[in-house]
């Protein structure tokens, strides 16, 4: 399939995480099986656009569709043409092999042709302008902020995945578009399921009622094994390197403790409240230490305190053979909490309700919204979510104390590259903690 290619200008490309304990993300229900939010007439289409064919993306694909028969699929769009065709194979015949086969996208939700599947540095254009209602931005979060901006500016609803940005020139600009979002009355929900899940829904509310008391500390963590890497191919550029293997280069994905730790990290903010107001890390590099891994960490251990003096221990790692561990515990002076689970304490608690795929709620809730005309705007929640797992990043780096203040009024961290096009890539510099200057 021939895929149109648009003048080269910033890359929207595929983006994949490894979630290692959801079997939501790994084992997606066919359609047939699915219960619609509502049921719309043929005439009350809700068309949308893919921005970013990779595993994530694809996911989001289906459960976007999932959430009502009425959605339907129109546009899709990466920087790579190999992953175009990919993505258009599936959405036509399915994934039929394999331990989760998926069957293809029915008829009546597919309005995608080959001449609406884009490739290129500016594929993202192309699918925003190809006359649909809703876009999914789901690639390396280094190109959010700029996809966001142009969604915007079109007037479509969105569904972002998480983070929203690497630096803090990212968090600026996204929480500008929040208010860009707020005047449009545009959608913008962010990719952070537990958020949707109605046990951590529950969970909250008790907290947020004092079930636990005065909230006095906590843990996080998002420890687990390692990940995929794609080995260097001749043919490719640095820049196609560097993007074909995102996870492990900052100005892409903001390292893990960003790009993956930020799920935690922004339950630890909800029940909180709001975001930490200083945070003291360290971190590290053991186990990744060939230069093929980029500039990333393979570990991170970060003190967050909060507003009240409460203090949160945050452990992020990924290193091959190591176990798996993730989840959050809030602490209070009545007793504490898993939020996944429930309450101990004097006021225990254990949740029994309804189980949903989070992943497939999180659209539900998007389209329910779009379909009321009562939008959902997560944009500040999660550029602030974005900020603390920057925060920690950067006092890790740097050996530093660091204040959420500090970086989001003062800090001039902006790690886009000058050019964006297929040749030269940033340089890669591996952080030194005591060395590395706070800018």
């Amino acid at each position: 399939m021939k895929t149109p290619v648009a003048v080269p200008s910033l890359p929207g490309i595929t983006r994949r995480r490894f979630l290692q304990t959801s079997a939501a993300f790994t084992s997606l229900p066919l359609l047939s099986s699915l219960s619609p939010v509502f049921a719309a007439s043929n005439n009350d289409r809700l068309r949308i656009g893919l921005v970013g064919c990779g595993g994530r993306g694809m996911g989001a694909l289906r459960d976007c569709l999932a959430a009502d028969p009425s959605v339907q699929v129109r546009a899709i769009g990466d920087i790579f043409p190999d992953r175009v065709d990919a993505a258009y194979k599936q959405i036509k015949e399915g994934r039929p092999e394999g331990n989760n086969p998926l069957a293809p996208v029915a008829a009546a939700q597919m309005d995608l042709t080959p001449e609406r599947c884009f490739s290129g540095f500016d594929a993202y254009k192309s699918v925003i302008h190809s006359g649909i209602d809703l876009v999914l931005l789901v690639t390396p979060p280094g190109f959010r902020p700029l996809h966001l901006q142009a969604a915007l500016d079109a007037n479509l609803h969105v569904f972002m995945e998480k983070p929203v940005a690497v630096d803090v020139a990212g968090v600026r600009k996204m929480i500008e578009l929040a208010k860009v979002a707020e005047a449009k009355k545009r959608s913008v929900v962010a990719g952070t399921q537990r958020r949707h899940a109605p046990n951590y829904l529950e969970a909250m509310k008790r907290i947020h009622d004092g079930a636990i008391g005065e909230l006095v500390g906590g843990q996080c963590y998002w420890l687990q094994g390692a990940l995929w890497h794609r080995g260097r191919q001749p043919e490719w550029t640095e820049m196609e390197y560097q993007i074909r293997n995102w996870l492990y280069f900052s100005w892409l994905s903001g390292d893990h403790i960003v790009e993956q730790h930020i799920h935690n990290l922004d339950v630890v903010n909800w029940a909180f409240g709001g975001p930490p107001v200083k945070a003291t890390g360290m971190g590290g590099r053991q186990t990744r230490t060939d230069p093929k891994y980029g500039d990333a960490f393979d570990h991170f251990a970060v003190e967050y305190e909060y507003a009240n003096g409460a203090r949160v221990h945050s452990m992020c790692r990924q290193a091959q053979g190591a176990s798996s561990r993730v989840g959050e515990r809030i602490v209070g002076t009545k007793g504490s909490s898993d939020p996944s689970k429930g309450i101990e304490g004097a006021n225990a608690w254990t949740y029994s309700g309804e189980s949903v795929n989070s992943f497939q709620q999180e659209h539900v809730d998007l389209v329910r919204s779009i379909r009321e005309g009562k939008p959902i705007n997560q944009t500040q929640r999660i550029a602030e979510s974005t900020l603390t797992a920057i925060m920690g990043r950067v006092s890790a780096y740097t050996g530093r104390e660091v204040s959420f203040n500090w970086l989001l009024n003062a800090s001039k961290l902006d790690l886009s590259p000058a050019v964006h096009a297929f040749g030269d890539a940033p340089a890669v510099s591996v952080a030194v903690p005591g060395e590395t200057p706070l800018v």
